[in-house]
């Protein structure tokens, strides 16, 4: 077991997306983020600030020299996800002219519990657009549709919209992630036959958590797939925990 958790803790920090959203958010606080990526046991696939962070970020990346190693993701029409789809278009390409690799949209929930499909397929779709070159990733507030079927159908509107990857949530509200969500999304994405990834956030603090997920993710849809390009995990609080984990038994 030891052996399986130091080996789930090294795989699962190439797959996190470190994360600092907060209100008092600085660019000192996020060089301080980027500086936490250079571990003696790999980094991470990404940092994920809010917009105005981004140049900060990079910077710092670059300093450090990784600026090749670990992207720069952030967020737009967050986190309320509303449904005004061109101010949403306007975000994403604007994040990603900033230098974002990666833009982490969130989906027009509401919309979709009030019927309305059409708006949240659309709103990806011009995303996706304005995204040009930078990775989009649609994050569903899956804790908010609640409804199984209805997080089936956010899934599988996004990724008709152009999503690289569906997220489960934002971090800012009451619900986390779930096994039996993940395996709904997986199922979703297994289905389409696209290739599409998927981004865990919500609630994941310890390796035994990631290491849960990577299982689930093995069996559903094969080891070759969990890649930093299919399969991520959005936390703040997860790094120290999976570098505890991840040196266990080394020299």
């Amino acid at each position: 077991m030891t052996d399986n958790l130091q080996h789930a803790a090294r795989l699962a920090l190439s797959l996190l997306d470190l994360t600092s959203l907060s209100d008092d958010d600085s660019d000192r606080s996020i060089e301080s983020l980027c500086r936490r990526t250079r571990t003696p046991v790999g980094y991470p696939a990404a940092v994920c600030v809010y917009p105005a962070f981004v140049t900060t970020a990079q910077r710092t990346l670059k300093a450090l020299d990784l600026a090749n190693k670990v992207k720069v993701a952030t967020v737009t029409n967050f986190p309320d996800g509303g449904d005004d789809i061109m101010a949403a278009a306007r975000e994403a390409r604007e994040a990603a002219a900033a230098g974002a690799d990666e833009v982490d949209v969130v989906f027009p929930y509401r919309a979709l519990l009030d019927g309305d499909e059409e708006t949240g397929r659309e709103l990806v779709a011009c995303c996706h657009q304005g995204c040009g070159d930078a990775t989009l990733k649609v994050i569903l507030e899956t804790g908010e549709l609640k409804d199984p079927a209805l997080i089936r159908r956010a899934a599988e509107l996004a990724i008709e919209g152009g999503a690289a990857f569906i997220e489960t949530s934002t971090g800012k509200n009451a619900v986390d992630s779930s096994l039996a969500t993940i395996e709904l999304l997986l199922d979703v994405i297994k289905a389409s036959q696209r290739d599409v990834g998927l981004k865990i956030a919500g609630g994941i603090r310890t390796t035994e958590d990631a290491l849960a997920y990577l299982q689930l993710a093995e069996r559903v849809m094969g080891r070759a797939w969990i890649t930093p390009q299919h399969l991520r995990f959005g936390a703040s609080d997860l790094l120290d925990d999976l570098q505890a984990n991840a040196g266990m038994g080394s020299a």
